[in-house]
């Protein structure tokens, strides 16, 4: 009886070594699948870096579309935080009304800054930048009101939202007008949509552009070993086993031409930093070039190994399973 139950345990323990290298193979079967296709491309450079040097550049055109975009809307964001309302104060309020509406307003949550410019103030600036200082020192009064400066948040820096604040401030009692030149930013708006919507349909149609190259570049892989997949059908290779290294190549394609692109753009990032650098001397500010983050970088990465992926699955799907052995 000891002996049958030592009979069965030892049967166990091959069942379970079994399955413990079943698991083991699969690995280790799609990493030699996975180094095969790696050779293969080695094997033909030519063919390879050409497929990879048209799937980089494919994607660096959106890619750096992108990263201006990115850096257009940097820039807007600043300007949009200097937009600023002019209130223009009735001339009978007081300064006690003046410093009551101020209490007001800096309460609001669309407003983050506001500065009081008193008429006697306004009025030696506007001497001072006018050239007419002079001529108004025979006016009898000074004729410029009080002046409120109101700086919106950046929730509220948008043209809608502007404006909205704007009407809001003009109903106050102790304000006789407003104003807010939002034209420009309503064009800024404009064309940072436009901008955007043209990356992303580019982006679209170069994404389309890679599927088709790779699915086309695996296609002619396939048939070039058309009698060896035929062979791999005769003893017993099921289509998965057949399709995995074809499916690799398309991997590695999508990771050297993310890989590619992203060298792409840094170089041209860096050739464009001193003609950029340049030009906003000439407006005395100082604005740096800012590239992909490492978040960024992943996405290119993930979307340019899923378009490899993506071409090689649709070809391989219809193309292997058409090959039988006759």
């Amino acid at each position: 009886m000891s002996l049958l139950f030592k009979d069965r345990q030892h049967g166990a323990e091959i069942s379970q070594i079994s399955t413990v290298q079943k698991v083991m193979m699969f690995f280790v079967d799609h990493l030699r699948q996975a180094l095969a296709s790696l050779g293969d491309l080695w094997r033909t450079p030519t063919a390879s870096l050409l497929t990879i040097g048209v799937l980089g550049l494919s994607i660096t055109l959106p890619t750096t579309l992108y990263v201006l975009v990115k850096n257009t809307e940097q820039v807007s964001a600043g300007w949009e935080q200097a937009a600023e309302i002019s209130l223009f104060l009735r001339k009978d309020v007081s300064q006690g009304d003046i410093q009551q509406l101020i209490k007001r307003v800096n309460l609001w949550p669309e407003v983050e800054k506001l500065v009081h410019v008193p008429s006697e103030q306004a009025l030696k600036e506007f001497k001072q930048l006018s050239g007419f200082g002079d001529a108004l020192q025979y006016l009898d009064k000074n004729p410029l009101p009080d002046v409120l400066l109101v700086t919106p948040t950046e929730k509220f820096a948008g043209p809608q939202s502007a404006a909205r604040l704007l009407d809001k401030l003009r109903n106050e009692r102790e304000v006789e007008t407003g104003k807010l030149d939002i034209e420009w930013l309503t064009r800024l708006h404009g064309v940072l949509t436009l901008a955007r919507e043209l990356v992303s349909l580019i982006a679209l149609l170069l994404f389309l552009a890679v599927v088709l190259i790779i699915g086309n570049t695996i296609r002619l892989n396939i048939l070039n070993k058309r009698s060896e997949i035929q062979v791999m059908k005769l003893v017993g290779a099921t289509d998965a086993f057949i399709q995995r290294p074809f499916l690799y190549t398309g991997f590695w394609f999508g990771l050297a031409g993310g890989i590619l692109a992203w060298f792409a753009v840094i170089i041209i990032c860096w050739w464009m930093e001193s003609s950029i650098a340049a030009l906003t001397q000439l407006y005395q500010k100082d604005f740096t070039l800012t590239g992909l983050s490492g978040s960024e970088l992943l996405v290119v990465l993930g979307l340019s190994v899923t378009l490899g992926l993506a071409g090689s699955i649709i070809s391989v799907a219809r193309h292997i399973r058409e090959i039988e052995p006759t």
